[in-house]
């Protein structure tokens, strides 16, 4: 199987292609049936075809799909205020991806910096990151691969090493100029990178102390992903959300749609009342098919209690690759949070790890191979102990077999 000649060569796609999914499971145009460990990366996190979505998608489909936002979005309106309760943020931009979310998120960062009397307001950002690939969002991922050939990249973006609070420290000490911080709660695409368990609480009081804005890139760990709604929420020192333990500005997508295109930038406190009318917009953004799509994934994680779920089968799924490959000479660290779990092995001269994922979907599993030699595994927030057994020895062979 190949490209047609048509598509730009943007992907190194792999020799496979589906017509249809059931669950967390996805069948070829040939025929055959692969489990879907990564659920289109961190998307599908209700697996594939779920009734309840594919009910609301096609019901909305039949009465509305778009009008745009010069009119009111009652089903906008509706998710906005879900999206609100359970983050305990304050207000909600609705866009069409990860990427979009985190420019809005860079905007409300300048807009603050200007309000402080700023001329070029600067965000930190981290080493190992990922955001997005539109200028704004690339110049801000700390990733060079991702920026080479797109200069001259967009200014205003000061790199510190993840977990690294003293960094930022000094950083805060010699620049005047900071209106920001952007960080990932877990580096997903650099690795599943768990940061120390004050970490967050600590870049918060950074923050206060500075009166910068405190935003999260929750892209990839939201959505009940780490066995919380949001992964700043493991950071709490209780059940009650205060000031002192919410982000200012977090963004999501990924898995807020279960496939159908949608993301949100959400803001509390003075990070809240930034946009004005005619700061910002978007023409697809939070329109009716979207939202109902997001209406319904939240709906049905709360209902089916798969936060529960992506917490034990997580937490399962660790422990059981730590007995199968604690002597394995190749495997450095095996780390994960929820349904978020990521097998660092040792660098090798004569092997490419990426292999590891083809011969992964010779077994029938799809894998992935981030940070050049991390196995990252995602798998659905409905999946069963008996699926993840199946991922759990298939990927432990692989590895001490590679």
């Amino acid at each position: 199987m190949s490209d047609s000649s048509h598509l730009m060569s943007t992907y190194a796609r792999l020799p496979v292609g589906f017509e249809s999914g059931n669950g967390v499971f996805l069948t070829a145009t040939d025929g055959k049936h692969y489990l879907d460990a990564l659920s289109g990366i961190a998307v599908c996190g209700l697996g594939h075809a779920h009734p309840k979505i594919a009910d609301a998608i096609a019901d909305q489909a039949k009465k509305l799909i778009h009008t745009s936002n010069l009119y009111e979005i009652p089903l906008q309106t509706e998710l906005g205020d879900k999206l609100c309760a359970i983050s305990g943020m304050d207000k909600v931009f609705f866009s069409n991806s990860g990427a979009e979310a985190n420019e809005a998120a860079i905007k409300l960062a300048r807009l603050h910096g200007k309000q402080q009397g700023i001329e070029r307001p600067g965000i930190i950002v981290m080493e190992g990151s990922f955001h997005g690939r539109t200028l704004a969002t690339l110049s801000a991922t700390g990733n060079r691969k991702v920026q080479a050939g797109f200069e001259p990249l967009v200014a205003g973006f000061i790199r510190a090493p993840y977990n690294d609070i003293e960094a930022i420290q000094k950083i805060a000490e010699n620049n005047s100029d900071i209106a920001a911080i952007l960080v990932e709660p877990i580096q997903g695409e650099g690795g599943v990178v768990i940061p120390d368990a004050d970490y967050l609480n600590k870049i918060r009081q950074i923050c206060d102390q500075n009166n910068w804005l405190m935003m999260l890139d929750e892209i990839q760990t939201g959505m009940g992903r780490t066995g919380e709604w949001f992964a700043f929420q493991h950071s709490h020192s209780n059940d009650s959300l205060t000031p002192n333990d919410k982000p200012d500005v977090m963004t999501l997508a990924k898995a807020l749609g279960n496939g159908v295109p949608i993301g949100a930038c959400l803001a509390s406190g003075k990070a809240a009342e930034l946009f004005q009318p005619g700061n910002h917009g978007s023409t697809f953004g939070g329109n009716p098919l979207a939202t109902r799509a997001g209406l319904a994934v939240l709906e049905t994680i709360e209902y089916d209690n798969l936060i529960a779920n992506a917490e034990n089968m997580g937490r399962y799924m660790l422990e059981q690759f730590k007995q199968q490959l604690n002597d394995v000479e190749i495997v450095k660290e095996i780390r994960g949070l929820g349904l978020m779990i990521g097998i660092e092995l040792e660098p090798a001269e004569n092997k490419n790890h990426a292999e590891l994922v083809k011969q992964a979907l010779d077994e029938n599993l799809l894998i992935n191979v981030t940070a050049d030699n991390v196995v990252r595994l995602l798998p659905p927030l409905i999946i069963t102990k008996e699926q993840a057994d199946t991922i759990i020895d298939t990927v432990s062979i692989l590895i001490k077999t590679f």
